[in-house]
This record gives structure tokens, C-alpha cells and sequence, in this order.
């Protein structure tokens, strides 16, 4: 059954993201989903679930209150829009990388050094969107990475260390090191991933931080399996 709530007391995709994440540890609680701009929560539940139990999970700051139930299809979730057209950022960001990593490079074309552009790109672009609302990044971060599930900090350290690697490529400093942490982190990253879509769970997706409302989908897995799939590349290039 689904049903929808007024919370308010949000007042930014930090405080969203905690409120989605704390309904979502609810027992009997199969999805919940959280709009801050207009301060609602649509709970899809196995059963019904008590407004109290409801406001005892979330934090003091936040208040919720019952509005009538929901009666329209899963589907329909949130909004209207389609899985393509919500991914559209992810896949114009995608594409600009793309694009520019090969204007680098196609007078005198070079793989190795297109892919090394192209990783360094993405890793400096992704994090700026992380780093625009950190503290809502890694909630929504620690909701499918194994690490940052178990050590927070390391979901706030996450955009920093993405920086570090975007530098490191783009400036052809310590190349191995970065290869061998980006299959170590976007590794961890992707098994995380794996386990929400073989669950199919509707979370929001952190690549691009919190200001953009990605949803959860095989597109993330195959952004992060090209970016493994070139680290590995690299590295069996420069071990050979």
C-alpha cells in the first residue's frame, strides 16, 4: 500500500536524503521516497504503519503528518518522468567528457592517453556536483557503498579523493597508484550498486551528488564498468 506525508522541517537535499534514509530503515517499509520541494513522502509500505512509529524514526527536527492515500500506480512515483528523460544529465555530462576528452586528442589520436583525459575529466566533474551539498552526498552515498555504509567519513572524503584522482590523470602524476585506487573504490562502488538493482530498490543515485535526483539504474552500473574497464586497461598497458 502506498500513502502520502507531509514532512517538514527540511530545508536541504542533506536533510532530505537523511529523511528518505531514515523512513527507508522503517520494518515493513518497502519504499520511501521524499520530495523537498514540496515537503512530501510517499511511503509504500507491506502493511499499514503507525503515524507515531513513523515520527519516532525521524529526528526531532523534522515533523510528519498523514495526507490522504495514494492512488495511483508504483510507477508513478515521485513524477511522471520517464527513466530516460531523468538520466538526461547524468548522460549530457557523459557525453560533454566524452567529447572534450576526444578534442584533446584527435589531431594526433592516442588511446592511452584519451582514456587517461577521460578518467581524469569525469573524476574532476563528478565531484564538483558532489561537492556543491557534501554532507547530503554522503548520506545518500552510504544508502548502496559498502564502505561508506560502515564508515561515514569515508562518504565525505569520497569527493576529495576524486579530485585527487581527476589531477593525478589529467597531470600524469602517479598514474599506477591512481589506477589501482580507482578499480579498488569504483570496485567496492559497483558491487554496492549490483545489490540495489538485483533488489530493485528505487534510491536516489550519489554520482552526481544530491542536487541533481538521479534514480538508481543500470546506467550507473555501466558508467562505473567503463571506468573500470579503462583502469584495467591501463594498467595491464603498463605492466605488459
Amino acid at each position: 500500500m502506498e500513502r502520502i506525508y507531509t514532512v517538514t522541517g527540511m530545508t536541504c537535499n542533506g536533510c532530505r536524503a537523511k529523511v528518505e534514509a531514515q523512513l527507508n530503515q522503517i520494518p515493513n517499509v518497502v519504499l520511501a521516497q521524499v520530495q523537498l520541494e514540496q515537503n512530501k513522502a510517499i511511503i509504500t509500505s507491506k502493511q499499514e504503519i503507525p503515524l507515531e512509529l513513523l515520527q519516532d524514526e525521524l529526528s526531532e527536527k523534522y515533523t510528519i503528518t498523514a495526507e490522504e492515500p495514494l492512488n495511483r500506480p508504483k510507477t508513478a512515483v515521485l513524477e511522471s518522468k520517464s527513466e530516460l528523460k531523468r538520466l538526461y544529465p547524468l548522460l549530457l555530462i557523459f557525453t560533454y567528457i566524452t567529447i572534450a576528452a576526444t578534442l584533446m586528442h584527435l589531431k594526433v589520436w592516442n588511446t592511452n592517453a584519451f582514456m587517461l583525459d577521460f578518467m581524469g575529466l569525469f573524476y574532476v566533474v563528478f565531484s564538483f556536483f558532489k561537492l556543491l551539498d557534501l554532507r547530503g552526498f554522503a548520506t545518500s552515498f552510504g544508502m548502496y557503498d559498502p564502505l561508506a555504509k560502515r564508515v561515514p567519513l569515508y562518504g565525505k572524503v569520497y569527493p576529495f579523493v576524486e579530485v585527487f584522482l581527476g589531477l593525478c590523470f589529467l597531470m600524469r602524476f602517479e598514474i599506477t597508484l591512481a589506477l589501482v585506487l580507482t578499480l579498488c573504490i569504483l570496485g567496492m562502488t559497483t558491487v554496492g550498486v549490483t545489490k540495489v538493482l538485483l533488489q530493485k530498490k528505487e534510491i536516489q543515485c550519489a554520482c552526481l551528488g544530491t542536487v541533481l535526483n538521479l534514480p538508481m539504474t543500470t546506467a550507473t552500473f555501466i558508467e562505473n564498468s567503463i571506468m573500470l574497464l579503462m583502469a584495467t586497461a591501463m594498467l595491464l598497458g603498463i605492466c605488459v
